[in-house]
């Protein structure tokens, strides 16, 4: 029906038809598979989630006399500086600690790449290694994101396809990556959007590959690479869409462009910090396919209900939750209702479909041709140790 390039020009001019997924599946109710696939041309997905696999290079620039930095702190969390001289990665995930070597407190990596992306000043301490064109040991000092030359995030692994839902059979509260998990199956905690989850409507990946323009962060990126713990190969319903965890991304964007709105740091009580990052991902309406796929209602979609208190690798499941039910808030567990809440933002999820839609119609965003597909082969490998 279409190519990228057409519905580029499209966009340039402003004649794009551009709707959010959730727009799309009304549509089909209404209209039928056909119909909706004839009038629009760009599909907008949205999630907003935590994102743990997620942090940021940045380049502090050369100081005077030069340092070659071998350990460094940014607001008290550590930053690893392995590799050039004052390039450093700091990991969303990593929490503060002080050079006392107190607790951990409830701040971490992401929470500082929110602070720089607001604006706000970060401090800088640094230890350096002592060469003959590095001759300074030390550094203390203020940066913001206007003062330092690369500041951009580069995420191992977001997007998750599908992922599990949580529980605690035991008799003790755990406190997990889905935050807190009551005793006797006291709650259920899930982390994805559901329908509105953007690999769930591109189920075999065949419009997102490595090249992909996304929205990231409230700014523009990239599609880089599949995610680490891709797992495309898990289980698929009829409808193409996976059991439980499967295809994730690794994803590359300018935070320099990034608004705080997006790009928030998060706290799990007694597990650590993390990052609430808001991903648009559009899906070009090449032919029928593209809408009968994104079609797919929460009724269609399922998670596994995996139960925490078994301390393995592999744990026990009380068998496959639909998105219907979990977003009705109460599911039922042995014939037990349990309560059921979303780590997701359903609100700021839609909020990031809508806002790309406005990119796109507003002409200020094309799409991109992936230049190589992701694959769609890979196992999962456990880490067996003798």
């Amino acid at each position: 029906m279409r190519t990228i390039a057409e519905i580029n020009q499209k966009i340039i001019e402003k004649r794009a038809v551009v709707w959010t997924v959730e727009e799309v599946k009304k549509r089909v109710a209404q209209n039928g598979i056909l119909k909706t696939a004839q009038q629009v041309d760009v599909i907008t997905t949205g999630t907003f989630e935590p994102m743990e696999s997620s942090g940021a290079i940045i380049n502090l620039g050369h100081t005077d006399p030069p340092i070659k930095i071998r350990r460094c702190w940014l607001d008290g969390v550590p930053a690893y500086s392995g590799f050039g001289a004052v390039d450093l990665y700091l990991g969303a995930s990593c929490a503060v600690e002080t050079m006392e070597g107190e607790e951990l407190r409830e701040r971490g990596g992401g929470h500082v790449i929110q602070d720089l992306i607001a604006g706000k000043s970060v401090q800088v301490r640094a230890l350096g290694q002592i060469t003959d064109c590095y001759p300074r040991a030390t550094l203390e000092a203020k940066v913001t994101r206007e003062t330092i030359n690369q500041f951009y995030l580069f995420n191992p692994r977001n997007l998750y396809q599908n992922f599990i839902v949580g529980v605690n059979g035991s008799e003790e509260p755990l406190y997990t990556y889905l935050g807190p998990l009551q005793p006797r199956l006291g709650n259920a905690v899930y982390s994805n959007p559901g329908a509105l989850s953007p690999l769930m409507n591109d189920p075999d990946l065949q419009l997102v590959g490595i090249g992909t323009k996304i929205f990231l962060g409230g700014g523009i990126g990239y599609v880089v690479w599949e995610g680490t713990q891709h797992f495309p190969l898990q289980k698929r319903l009829e409808n193409r869409t996976p059991i439980g965890p499967s295809a994730t991304l690794a994803l590359i964007g300018d935070a320099k462009q990034m608004d705080a709105r997006w790009v928030r740091g998060c706290y799990f009580k007694s597990y650590g910090p993390s990052l609430m990052l808001g991903v648009g991902v559009p899906l070009p309406v090449l032919n029928e396919e593209v809408v009968k796929r994104c079609a797919v209602t929460d009724q269609d979609l399922v998670a596994p209900i995996v139960d925490f208190s078994i301390p393995r690798r592999v744990r026990p499941t009380f068998g496959l939750v639909s998105y219907a039910q979990l977003k009705s808030g109460r599911i039922p567990i042995e014939g037990k209702p349990v309560r059921a809440a979303p780590l997701a933002s359903m609100l700021l999820s839609r909020q990031v479909a809508l806002e790309l839609k406005q990119w796109i119609q507003s002409g200020q965003f094309t799409l991109t041709e992936p230049v190589a597909p992701i694959p769609m082969d890979r196992a999962f490998l456990p880490f067996t140790v003798n």
